[in-house]
């Protein structure tokens, strides 16, 4: 029986904006192109191009062989999840898309596959012709498209060895993917030579290859991932993170930290790769040899899990996106604004700054839960968001902001003036309380990691806005960098920003991103 592939794809210039999908069908024995098809459908949001895309690709598979099996795949996570029936459909313009998708085959025909960006550049490619034909007032013409062309890699769409596994959209380097293709390159030919080659290497702890230059991946490629198309992230390796990330701004902090755990060296890297992709390949081999020749650990005393000699593949982590809520009225003035104060509703501006955030995460589309402090503008800047990406808000005490007692609503200076004694014995030990019983940093860093705990071992692999505070954001991006407490003074958090940390099964974490406010520029 013939089996079908069908990767779709859409997109929105604006979201809503000027918008266009793309599908193509693929023969799943051979990996033939059978079908393209592309239209530019006007205003539309990323979501719903994204759903006319998975329609029109099911339609064509349809019409080649009504009987046959077809395995969609998709960068969407938000379509596969809920296609696949784990997530519910709330938003209006989706439900009757999904529901249509639903009707074309039999129930059972189809199955759902989310794959990295880079893995559907076809589809990306025929949708971002269809949007610019609509640009030019005309409609796609597919003997003028070039997506098949561009889209091409050299490798099998169906040699599923060959792929990184499959996980939560994240924001993994395009260095370390490079990577693994030189390995897999070399495995390939030296397979061809009858010589024996290393398995790609797998990816794991990622923590120790965090620092404030690139890291080898990055190094070893010259480049940096980009926010906008780096959806690709290696089971293991960090992962979820939202937009404008530091990837994304060519500073090269992130990339995925690989862990070569075979202890066969590859030799061979790919036929004409560059010599950056050979570099990188040398570098994961080499790792792997050493690790194999470290010396074992003492008996009943764990060998620990950092560096490139790292643990086996973790699987994907919990990926914290954290946003600090948009403006209130007391944000601009720099007055305390806790727990225990007015509890300040967003301003026009915060409530702006709200929808510009919640429009940059669905353009990325990686977002899988929202969690929101109980105070009133997070959850009125939770809500926002949520409302764009079609998911419910949950509440959690643990993240609401410190309580700062008699300084709420007082501004640093006034507080100065106040309270002179109380102001520097806080600023000199996280025991201090604010004046009138508030909390100490220490009092909030207990409850910051206890909620910290519960949601990583709530939300594993998955990736969760966490719309919270200066504090706790701070608290929690100072306690996986292992930071003292006074770090929380050398930290700048604007409103409506995203900071991204990861958690993994091993109990490291990895800083992406602090302090973004790309989205609230232009």
């Amino acid at each position: 029986m013939r089996e079908f592939i069908v990767e779709a794809d859409g997109g929105s210039r604006g979201n809503p904006g000027p918008a266009g999908y793309g599908s193509v069908v693929i023969d799943a024995a051979t990996g033939e192109t059978l079908v393209e098809r592309a239209e530019y459908i006007g205003v539309a949001t990323n979501n719903v191009a994204e759903y006319r895309g998975l329609l029109a690709g099911l339609r064509a598979a349809r019409e080649l062989d009504p009987d046959a099996p077809v395995r969609v795949r998709m960068d969407s996570k938000l379509v596969v999840e809920q296609m696949s029936g784990r997530w519910k459909i709330k938003h209006p313009d989706m439900k009757p898309l999904a529901t249509e998708a639903a009707r074309i085959h039999p129930p059972g025909r189809v199955t759902y596959e989310w794959i990295p960006r880079e893995q559907n550049k076809h589809a990306d490619r025929l949708a971002n012709e269809a949007m610019d034909a609509g640009k030019r007032g005309e409609q796609w013409d597919a003997a003028a498209s070039m997506a098949a062309l561009a889209a091409t890699t050299g490798r099998s769409r169906t040699a599923p060895a060959d792929l990184p596994p499959s996980g939560p959209p994240g924001d993994a380097a395009a260095g370390a993917a490079r990577a693994r293709e030189a390995l897999a390159g070399g495995r390939r030919a030296a397979a061809a030579t009858g010589t024996t080659a290393a398995s790609p290497a797998r990816s794991g702890d990622a923590t120790a290859a965090q620092s404030g230059d690139a890291t080898a991946a990055d190094a070893a490629t010259g480049t940096a991932s980009t926010g906008d198309t780096a959806d690709t992230a290696p089971a293991g390796g960090p992962a979820g993170l939202g937009p404008g990330s530091a990837a994304a701004t060519g500073s090269g902090t992130t990339a995925d930290a690989l862990s070569a755990t075979d202890t066969t060296t590859a030799t061979t890297p790919a036929a004409g790769s560059s010599a950056a992709d050979r570099r990188a390949a040398r570098t994961l081999a080499s790792a792997s040899t050493t690790d194999a020749a470290a010396p074992a650990a003492p008996a009943g005393q764990a060998r620990p899990s950092v560096g490139w000699g790292s643990a086996p593949d973790l699987g994907a982590p919990a990926t914290f996106v954290l946003l600090r809520h948009g403006e209130t009225p007391l944000t601009p003035e720099k007055r305390f604004s806790g727990s225990g104060g007015s509890d300040p509703a967003l301003s026009a501006i915060g409530r702006e700054q709200a929808e510009r955030v919640a429009a940059a995460l669905a353009r990325r589309g990686t977002v899988q839960h929202v969690v929101s402090s109980p105070l009133a503008r997070t959850r009125e800047t939770a809500a926002t968001v949520a409302a764009r990406l079609g998911l419910e808000v949950a509440v959690d005490d643990g993240l609401r902001e410190t309580d700062f007692g008699a300084w709420e609503g007082l501004t640093f200076g006034e507080v100065r003036e106040r309270h002179p004694e109380d102001l520097n014995a806080w600023l000199a030990d996280p025991e201090a309380e604010p004046t009138g019983g508030g909390e100490s940093f220490a009092t909030t860093a207990t409850r910051i990691a206890a909620a910290r705990d519960r949601l990583v071992a709530a939300y594993a692999g998955r990736t969760v806005l966490l719309v919270t505070h200066v504090t706790p954001i701070k608290t929690l991006v100072r306690l996986a960098l292992g930071a003292p407490p006074e770090s929380l003074f050398r930290m700048e958090l604007s409103a409506a920003s995203l900071s991204v940390v990861a958690y993994y099964a091993d109990g490291n974490a990895s800083v992406r991103l602090l302090n973004d406010t790309s989205h609230l520029r232009g």
